[in-house]
């Protein structure tokens, strides 16, 4: 993240924490005459997660100290937002609480001549996250990764008539 990225969300993190959420991350992208700064919040101590309603108390009251503070030099537009299922994931604790789930994560530069990974999150050492990607463990560090998220897995319901194979054949005898 930037330095500014890091300056805003030093600024902004206490403000959503005294409202009861979790600022997971941010996404700063400066742009000529209107940049855009998007907040992802948490609940993760409430059942259901975030509301429009935390969206919008956070939006009021970072509009605020955005104001009073002014660290961004041009006009901006602001998104506040949920994790949502395709979960950003920005610090080494985020894919510690989903080892097991499936990611995918673009890094800033090339390793071992890629720069796209996606797999199940295998384990995380202080800065680097281990995936399976292709069948192989593969270690990655957080600092080199320019975007990462959840994978969402959808399960289809099997439908009635149907054997586990989803054919739409009726087993024989049964």
């Amino acid at each position: 993240m930037s330095q500014i990225g890091n300056d805003i969300e030093a600024l902004l993190a206490p403000v959503i924490e005294s409202l009861g959420l979790e600022l997971l991350g941010l996404e700063f992208r400066p742009g000529v005459g209107n940049a855009l700064l998007r907040l992802y919040i948490d609940a993760p101590e409430r059942e259901g997660g975030v509301t429009l309603d935390d969206c919008e108390a956070v939006s009021r009251q970072v509009s605020a100290i955005m104001d009073v503070n002014d660290p961004i030099d041009s006009h901006y537009t602001l998104e506040v937002s949920s994790p949502g299922v395709d979960r950003p994931l920005f610090k080494p604790a985020h894919f510690a609480r989903f080892i097991g789930e499936s990611a995918k994560i673009a890094l800033e530069f090339p390793q071992d001549g890629r720069r796209r990974f996606q797999g199940r999150i295998l384990a995380v050492d202080g800065d680097v996250v281990t995936i399976e990607q292709d069948g192989q463990p593969v270690a990655l560090s957080c600092s080199a990764m320019q975007k990462a998220k959840l994978v969402p897995v959808f399960e289809m319901p099997a439908k009635p008539g149907r054997d586990a194979a989803g054919s739409g054949r009726k087993k024989r005898g049964a």
